[in-house]
């Protein structure tokens, strides 16, 4: 646990029981415009642990945006003890321009460690590693599924790892996966560091949805709670059902081009052969059924309505487990 000492970020001190919101600056706009991400950090003057909530890694998942602004706006980053910092959005650039990427067309979350004179995305990278996430013991980052495919609220951390087992039990979302840490991810590095880090996926990108943002914001309430930072004035919210551990997973694509006709079974526990949806072409000549290979859990749908053969239109678990590893 770290200490009630003072903290340094980016060169500027926060003393125990201080506010401060701290901008990260490190390229401007093409048109000279200052590009400032800002890192909002609360102490309390008690001592405690220190988390880090982190959003927009990739510019176009608006949904983890909208969860670390409610932590702000609801007053959830004040912690009883500790230090909780709040990078709404890391991928500025991105999120300017609603697109995924860096300017340089590089993903953020495949080129950590990054390198102090690399690539833009590379020498953000850099910054967020060696100014920022040493100070924490805890993270959760929020991520959105990717183009119009819709994540299922849901924690990801890597197998074999009690500590964050025993996190991702508190945090309590409806689903949490057992998958790999990739390399150059920031959940790679964060394991490097010894940074206890959850990943949270939720939604879809250039989209907000309310649900889903209160599965995450109940979360994190949770596991202030369980940290002993939540704030007594704020309600502590429960969880009826156990997450439900998904072990293996297998993706669903699409066998030909046409019009995605959606049955709505995300979240839902589907058996082998239900119909999840139908692809059809645009002048009635055809009707294709998608049909689920197995019994599981539907945890990503497609909600494109074209697709092209070989498209990723399914996340269907495989292998369910109590949680016990």
């Amino acid at each position: 646990m770290k200490s009630s000492k003072p903290i340094s970020i980016l060169g500027e001190s926060i003393l125990p029981g201080e506010s401060k919101t701290i901008d990260l600056e490190i390229a401007k706009l093409h048109n000279t415009a200052k590009l400032k991400i800002p890192i909002i950090v609360e102490r309390s003057k008690i001592e405690g642990p220190i988390i880090l909530f982190t959003a927009g890694i990739h510019g176009d998942e608006i949904n983890g945006v909208e969860i670390v602004r409610q932590l702000i706006t609801k007053k959830i980053n004040k912690p009883k003890r500790g230090t909780i910092i709040c990078i709404p959005i890391i991928n500025m650039f991105g999120f300017v321009n609603m697109t995924r990427q860096f300017p340089d067309g590089r993903d953020l979350n495949r080129v950590f460690p990054g390198s102090k004179k690399g690539s833009l995305a590379s020498q953000f990278a850099y910054h967020i590693l060696t100014e920022i996430l040493p100070l924490a013991d805890y993270a959760v980052d929020f991520h959105a599924g990717g183009a119009s495919r819709f994540n299922v609220p849901q924690i990801r951390l890597a197998p074999n790892n009690p500590e964050l087992k025993v996190l991702a039990d508190v945090f309590n979302a409806p689903f949490t996966l057992f998958s790999k840490n990739i390399a150059g991810s920031f959940r790679n590095s964060s394991d490097k560091l010894n940074v206890k880090m959850l990943l949270f996926e939720g939604g879809k990108s250039l989209d907000i949805n309310e649900s889903v943002a209160d599965e995450a914001v109940s979360g994190v309430k949770r596991i202030l709670a369980h940290l002993e930072m939540l704030n007594p004035k704020l309600n502590l919210n429960t969880q009826e059902s156990d997450t439900i551990y998904i072990e293996k997973s297998t993706w669903i694509r699409a066998r030909c081009s046409g019009l995605l006709h959606d049955n709505g079974t995300i979240g839902t526990f589907v058996k082998k052969g239900t119909v999840l949806a139908t692809i059809t072409d645009p002048f009635g000549k055809f009707e294709r059924k998608v049909k689920a290979p197995n019994n599981g859990y539907v945890i990503n749908a497609n909600h494109a309505p074209i697709v092209y053969q070989g498209d990723a239109i399914y996340h269907l678990s495989k292998t369910l487990t109590n949680g016990n590893q």
